[in-house]
C-alpha cells in the first residue's frame, strides 16, 4: 500500500467530520433563532388603553386610563405607556374607543388643543347609531324666508357626538340634541347657523372623515 493510498481515507474522513460539525452548528443556530422569535414574542409592554370613550379636546386624566400588559414588539413605541405620567396636561386629540391602547398622536398638550363644542338641535331624530363618539357630518339649510330654506350644505366635514338627547314629544315630529366637539376653526360658521335659524341635520361619516 502507497502512502496516497493511505492518506485518501484520512481525508475522506475529516471532510466527513467537518461536514458533520457544520450541520450540528446550523442546527444549533436554527434552534437559537427561533427560541429568541418565541422568547421575543412572549415579551409584554405595560401601556395605557383608555378606561372609557376620549373625544378630541377632553382633558385626560389617571382615572381615565388603565394599564394593560401587551405582546407590541417593535411598535411598543408608539403607545403611552406608564413612564409617561398621565395628567399632565393630556387632552385627546381624536377619538380614542373604549378599551382601545392609547397611541402617543392621539395625545397632546391642552394648549395645543384646537377643538371645542357646541350644542346643537336638529330638525329630526337622528340615527340609532349616532352616539357619544361617533364622527358626524354637521349640515344645515339656511333661511331664505321665514317659510322656505335654501339647499342644505355641509356646516361642519369632521365632527364628534360627545352627547346625545332624543325628544320624540316634540310637536311636528322627533327631533335631537347634541353636543358635539368642532375644529375651532369652524365656530363662527356654526354660531351663525344657530343664529340665523338655519335647519340643522347630522349624518354619520363612513369611513376616514374628510
Amino acid at each position: 500500500m502507497t502512502a496516497i493510498d493511505i492518506a485518501r481515507p484520512r481525508s475522506r474522513r475529516f471532510w466527513g467530520d467537518a461536514r458533520f460539525l457544520i450541520g450540528v452548528l446550523l442546527i444549533a443556530l436554527s434552534i437559537g433563532g427561533v427560541w429568541l422569535v418565541v422568547a421575543s414574542a412572549r415579551q409584554t409592554t405595560p401601556v395605557y388603553a383608555a378606561a372609557h370613550t376620549l373625544l378630541p379636546g377632553e382633558a385626560i386624566a389617571a382615572d381615565d386610563l388603565r394599564i394593560v400588559d401587551v405582546a407590541l414588539g417593535t411598535v411598543s413605541a408608539a403607545y403611552l405607556s406608564p413612564a409617561a405620567t398621565a395628567g399632565e396636561g393630556w387632552v385627546a386629540t381624536r377619538t380614542v374607543a373604549q378599551g382601545e391602547l392609547l397611541p402617543a398622536d392621539a395625545v397632546g398638550a391642552a394648549s395645543e388643543a384646537r377643538t371645542t363644542s357646541v350644542v346643537i338641535r336638529t330638525a329630526a331624530d337622528v340615527p340609532a347609531g349616532i352616539t357619544a363618539g361617533t364622527t358626524v357630518e354637521v349640515w344645515h339649510a339656511p333661511p331664505v324666508d321665514r317659510e322656505s330654506f335654501d339647499v342644505p350644505r355641509i356646516l361642519v366635514a369632521d365632527a364628534t357626538v360627545a352627547a346625545v338627547t332624543r325628544d320624540d314629544a316634540m310637536i311636528g315630529g322627533a327631533q335631537a340634541t347634541l353636543e358635539v366637539v368642532i375644529p375651532r376653526s369652524e365656530v363662527a360658521a356654526t354660531l351663525s347657523a344657530l343664529a340665523d335659524g338655519s335647519v340643522l341635520s347630522v349624518v354619520p361619516v363612513v369611513g376616514p372623515a374628510g
